[in-house]
């Protein structure tokens, strides 16, 4: 027993040393958030995007091994070359032709990534660009304003059509309470092809504009729903469907109607009745849209198309095979048909043609063409018309 006590000790007289090296430091400078702690932690990076008083700005990428760097941003019509420093920083300074958003990214040796400087992201399924917010003088609809503010809230949901679990975007006016005795109209928004359930919110300013237009009493107060509508990349990882099936509508149509709109209605005070319902959609959704609205004449009142993804006289199909209410009754059971599609848009010629049958038939509907293309800043004009329109 002696022997052993003696062993426990000795080796407590070894061990005495090394324990007291493994407590926790003290406090000290290393463990400060000091300047050149935090140089450590986070290099400096570079400012980019910049606006400068004049108007223009400037955009920076640290990119000192690469051999090119290019802009690629939707307020230039190519891709521009940037210039390197001498401490491997390129830029390059660029005046758009009109205050908005615009999506840019970086080409740097081929590939093009996002400002990895700049916050603020496009959600996109595929490519990944930064957004550019150039101010005017005075603040536009789309910006922040001094006016009550409502809110945008993420929700998810089970789909009971696509049999995933899924997640949407719900915009709020100011002072609404879910659960209140206010019942609102309900606008269906949907999202362009690769787009997400946050691009309206995000790169759309859904709730700048709402907010904006229903302070200056432009707009009525509304709830907006912005779902996703591309149930396939999860449903093919659950082994739910075998490929992607960006023309189909009927699914999309079927899960508004049977799985958004009941959760909707179940978990918000809204007006339930067809003429409180809207549908619109850009591009694929604008395809969609058009389906899921002039498909379901006792859904939807008031169907918007922002540059749809149409293609030839497909219209005319759809009118006679059921996708389309028949176009003799689009008079009697909407309040509004509305297309919308900009000048120079690759899928204009599309619409002038539905627009055209629709003329010929003797169906009242609106079409807008302003200038610009397939992009976001002529969705957010478009939103801005259509917002000022619907439910009155």
């Amino acid at each position: 027993m002696k022997t052993y006590r003696i062993l426990i000790a000795a080796a407590l007289l070894v061990m005495l040393p090394l324990l007291s090296q493994a407590q926790p430091p003290q406090a000290g400078e290393g463990q400060r958030l000091t300047p050149q702690v935090m140089a450590r932690l986070f290099p400096a990076g570079v400012v980019s995007p910049e606006y400068n008083a004049d108007g223009s700005v400037t955009f920076r990428c640290q990119a000192a091994d690469a051999k090119s760097v290019e802009l690629d941003c939707q307020m230039l019509p190519q891709a521009m070359p940037m210039t390197k420093d001498a401490n491997g920083v390129w830029s390059i300074t660029v005046t758009p032709g009109k205050p908005d958003i615009y999506p840019y990214a970086f080409v740097i040796d081929g590939t093009k990534v996002a400002d990895p400087n700049n916050m603020f992201i496009f959600p996109n399924e595929g490519f990944k660009y930064s957004l550019a917010d150039v101010k005017g003088p005075e603040p536009s609809v789309q910006d922040i304003q001094d006016v009550p503010h409502g809110k945008v809230s993420y929700r998810f949901y089970h789909s009971n059509t696509c049999g995933i679990d899924r997640q949407m975007c719900v915009y709020t006016p100011a002072g609404y309470n879910p659960a209140g005795k206010e019942k609102l109209p309900v606008l269906y928004l949907i999202h362009g092809m690769t787009d997400t359930w946050e691009t309206w919110f995000k790169v759309g300013h859904v709730n700048n504009i709402l907010d904006n237009l229903i302070a200056a009493g432009l707009a009525k107060r509304m709830i907006v729903v912005m779902p996703y509508a591309n149930p396939y990349p999860e449903m093919m990882r659950q082994g739910l469907a075998d490929r992607y099936d960006s023309m189909d509508t009927d699914r999309v149509a079927a899960e508004i109607i049977k799985d958004v709109k009941p959760f909707i209605e179940a978990n918000y005070a809204v007006k339930t009745s067809a003429r409180d319902r809207a549908v619109a959609g850009f591009s694929l959704g604008g395809r969609q849209a058009l389906a899921t609205g002039l498909g379901n004449p006792k859904e939807f009142q008031w169907v918007c198309a922002m540059a749809p993804a149409i293609f030839g006289n497909e219209y005319e199909t759809n009118f006679s095979n059921g996708t389309y209410a028949p176009v003799n009754t689009i008079n009697k059971n909407y309040k509004l048909v509305w297309i919308g599609t900009g000048t120079s848009d690759f899928l204009i010629e599309a619409s002038r043609g539905l627009d055209a049958y629709l003329t010929k038939n003797g169906v009242k509907h609106t079409f807008y063409t302003p200038d610009g293309g397939h992009t976001w800043m002529n969705c957010r004009d478009y939103l801005t018309h259509i917002a000022q329109i619907l439910f009155k």
